[in-house]
């Protein structure tokens, strides 16, 4: 085993501190992969804090990881040492079910591997002895079949966000076949939104931001939205009524789903990325025009790699404020402020202060 310096949550009410962590040596289909940039979530900060329930204390937090392989196991054939690899929200599967067997492993029937706050696998089952550690640490030992290739030309502190908030928002983009022409509004302009703008653009679409904050318009335009609405005049709603072929919804807090779908063309498609509490929905909004409200969950690892080549095409990578990870306690409390543009990245040679191995 491999004692390795770690920042965790102790408890839902206590702020991350260093921790040490035993990672294993790769197996024979492994990877230990030295990590240099973790991507801070908002799901980091519900979770340490224990906001959706279900919490494994002590938490190591941590799901958008970039680095380098430093050993690999003997039958490993997909990687090799030094290869720029990376880690998103899930780090095994079941591998038989249906979802797995379509590469659409985030929808495992027995429930998907997270990588932190979750459980390995024995044996193909999850073993509640074996909890998962995420990130905020120096390495990580992962099966080599759940392991991402970044591709030359993404600086590598910008492409942690991707392998969470950019597969969220390319995932729903992509099966809705979101392409040239398209009206397609971005709602919210934070981590997962300023990627939506970001990929919807670079697919070829006409890209509007819908924010509560007139103050973001200016923000919203350099990332390369044609136009930006403010959500906080009503008349709005009214005004632009049927515009949209597709709204990204990327809001976590409390709004009104019904008037958004008023937003929408005949046909239209609304998903929800965000996670706020349940909201009232008339059917009225989804009959009246015969629209879709639906929902996406990340992506796959097929997906996730084809969204990571995408993303090196076209040279899109998320905007980023990298910080040391004795900043993470602020950084907390910056995000519930919406005082980042748009995520935080942690420097991980700033883990690295001893050799604890």
């Amino acid at each position: 085993m491999l004692k390795t310096p770690a920042w965790a949550a102790p408890s839902a009410t206590e702020p991350l501190a260093p921790f040490a962590i035993q990672r294993r040596e790769p197996g024979a289909h492994e990877v230990l992969i030295d990590i240099r940039y973790c991507g801070v979530c908002h799901s980091d900060i519900h979770q340490a804090r224990d906001d959706w329930g279900g919490s494994i204390f002590p938490m190591v937090p941590g799901h958008e990881i970039v680095g380098t392989v430093a050993k690999v196991g003997d039958q490993v054939e997909r990687w090799k040492v030094g290869d720029v690899v990376g880690v998103g929200c899930f780090v095994d599967s079941c591998r038989h079910c249906e979802a797995c067997l379509e590469g659409e492993e985030q929808f495992c029937s027995e429930g998907m591997s997270v990588t932190y706050n979750g459980y390995e696998r024995t044996d193909g089952k999850l073993d509640k002895s074996r909890p998962t550690w995420g990130g905020y640490s120096t390495r990580i030992t992962v099966d080599e079949n759940y392991v991402l290739r970044v591709p030359e030309g993404i600086p590598l502190d910008r492409a942690a966000p991707l392998l969470c908030a950019g597969i969220t928002t390319y995932s729903p983009l992509r099966r809705y076949d979101v392409g040239k022409g398209d009206k397609v509004a971005v709602v919210g302009l934070g981590g997962l939104g300023h990627m939506g703008v970001k990929l919807a653009k670079a697919m070829g679409a006409h890209v509007t931001v819908l924010s509560h904050s007139p103050s973001k318009r200016d923000s919203a335009l350099a990332l390369g939205a044609d136009d930006f609405l403010s959500t906080r005049d009503d008349s709005m709603f009214k005004e632009h009524a049927g515009r949209f072929d597709f709204i990204l919804d990327t809001v976590s807090a409390a709004h009104d789903y019904n008037a958004y779908l008023g937003l929408l063309r005949r046909d239209g498609t609304m998903v929800l990325v965000g996670l706020p509490e349940p909201q009232a929905l008339s059917a009225g909004s989804l009959i009246r025009g015969r629209k879709r409200l639906t929902g996406s969950l990340i992506g796959g690892i097929r997906e996730t790699q084809e969204m990571l080549d995408f993303c090196a095409e076209h040279g899109v990578a998320a905007d980023v404020e990298v910080i040391d990870i004795a900043q993470i306690n602020e950084a907390y409390e910056r995000m519930m402020r919406g005082d980042v543009r748009y995520r935080f990245v942690i420097d991980n040679d700033s883990l690295r202060t001893e050799d604890v191995a």
